[in-house]
């Protein structure tokens, strides 16, 4: 016996996508990277047009960053609704349903008349980038789990972090070509491509003696066995709160930065994609570290790392030291941290409930969506500088590091298994 046989799983804790070659993990990460994107440009991608839609719609920019909550809510709501359809009908046809709504929704938006209808408007685009965003992460969870889930979601995470970096940056260049309402056709658009890849590109991945029975009671049971555990929960606020921080930054940093530094729509757009390559490089960097170190120490230490840097970015913002680069330099780190932070808490949660992942995914989006969409108005509670970003930022990361410790206490949580033990499996 080889110390390999000693430490491999037996055949049965196979997941189907152990059995996966390297190009076909490449090719499900693209299909699930697109579509998890959907939620991130819908989210991102007008938000160097925020202050020209204030102008255009003669309304405040309060009324405005409420345009971008009411995509957070319908995010959050879409995903609550979807998540348990998608365990009982399979992961498909909630997918295409909700892509074309998505679609109809972003052709309204840009025919939009004021702020109140492209406000409402924005809540149906969020319900359907929701059935993106749930599907994608059951199908993970359909296919793997432990450890190899954190790393594919890891992998994910690189080519949907590609979307908040690309979003304000390529609505930053429609803007020279069109008005704000171009940005919202170019996201019909891509929903029109998204459809095709739901369509061709992924096949059910929950078979019929697996799914849950529907219906309204059945489903009030299954959301209420989630309640009940205690760890699940926790790991659901952290990850909630940690998205908040993020919110904070995306809802509040074009005024920030374009109206209290002075940026224009193509410097903030770079501004903001150069932001995110620390959320990228530490998502990849993620995927080395869970070789090495268990998923809870990863998330332990990386909220440690962003609660102190979100209390530097607040000093600098009130002090003003440093200017706009020790600004950033604090926004990085925040951001690198939340990278770490955000693959290792939903793999944490999700692996308690593979029986339920539709379900347990749609809880875990919602809390992400539905304090994000808390997040982004206080930002314009507290007023547009960067003392109230940094403030809701700060808020978050240091929330999310005490839910942590005092509800999940991760030192209690069971071992989750090596990504080295699970190719062992697959090879013997």
């Amino acid at each position: 016996m080889t110390a390999a046989d000693t430490v491999a799983a037996p055949p049965a804790a196979l997941m189907p996508g152990d059995l996966m070659t390297r190009r076909q993990r490449l090719r499900l990460i693209l299909v699930l990277g697109s579509l998890i994107a959907v939620g991130p440009l819908t989210i991102d991608m007008y938000l160097p047009a925020l202050p020209a839609i204030v102008d255009d719609l003669a309304t405040s920019s309060a009324a405005v960053q409420l345009t971008l909550t009411g995509t957070l809510i319908g995010l959050a709501l879409g995903q609550l609704l979807i998540g348990p359809l998608s365990d009982a009908v399979g992961r498909r046809k909630p997918l295409i349903a909700g892509t074309a709504l998505h679609i109809v929704a972003s052709v309204c938006c840009a025919l939009a008349p004021n702020i109140a209808v492209l406000g409402a408007l924005r809540v149906v685009q969020g319900l359907g980038a929701a059935a993106a965003a749930v599907i994608a992460m059951a199908v993970v969870r359909d296919l793997f789990s432990g450890s190899s889930f954190a790393q594919l979601l890891s992998r994910l995470l690189l080519v949907m972090g590609a979307a908040p970096v690309l979003a304000p940056t390529l609505g930053s260049e429609l803007l020279r070509w069109t008005q704000w309402r171009g940005v919202f056709a170019a996201l019909a658009v891509f929903g029109v491509l998204l459809l095709l890849i739901a369509i061709l590109g992924l096949p059910e991945t929950l078979p019929p003696l697996r799914r849950q029975r529907g219906g309204v009671v059945p489903t009030v049971r299954l959301y209420g066995s989630l309640l009940r555990d205690r760890a699940f929960v926790g790991l659901v606020l952290v990850a909630g709160l940690a998205m908040a921080a993020l919110f904070a930054y995306v809802g509040g940093s074009s005024f920030v930065l374009q109206g209290q530094y002075g940026l224009d729509e193509q410097q903030f757009g770079l501004a903001f994609g150069a932001g995110a390559i620390g959320l990228i490089a530490a998502t990849q960097a993620n995927v080395r570290l869970l070789r090495r170190y268990s998923p809870q120490r990863i998330l332990f230490t990386a909220l440690l790392v962003g609660s102190a840097a979100s209390l530097v970015l607040l000093g600098f913002a009130a002090t003003g030291i440093g200017g706009l680069p020790a600004l950033l330099a604090a926004l990085w780190v925040v951001l690198a941290t939340a990278g770490l932070a955000l693959p290792n808490a939903p793999a944490l949660a999700l692996t308690r409930h593979g029986e339920a992942a539709g379900t347990a995914s749609a809880l875990l989006g919602a809390a992400q969506f539905g304090i994000g969409a808390v997040a982004a108005p206080l930002v314009g509670v507290f007023g547009t500088g960067a003392m109230a970003m940094a403030l809701v930022i700060a808020g978050g990361m240091v929330s999310a590091l005490v839910v942590l410790l005092l509800v999940v206490r991760p030192g209690r949580l069971p071992a989750m298994q090596p990504e080295t033990e699970t190719m062992a499996v697959a090879v013997h």
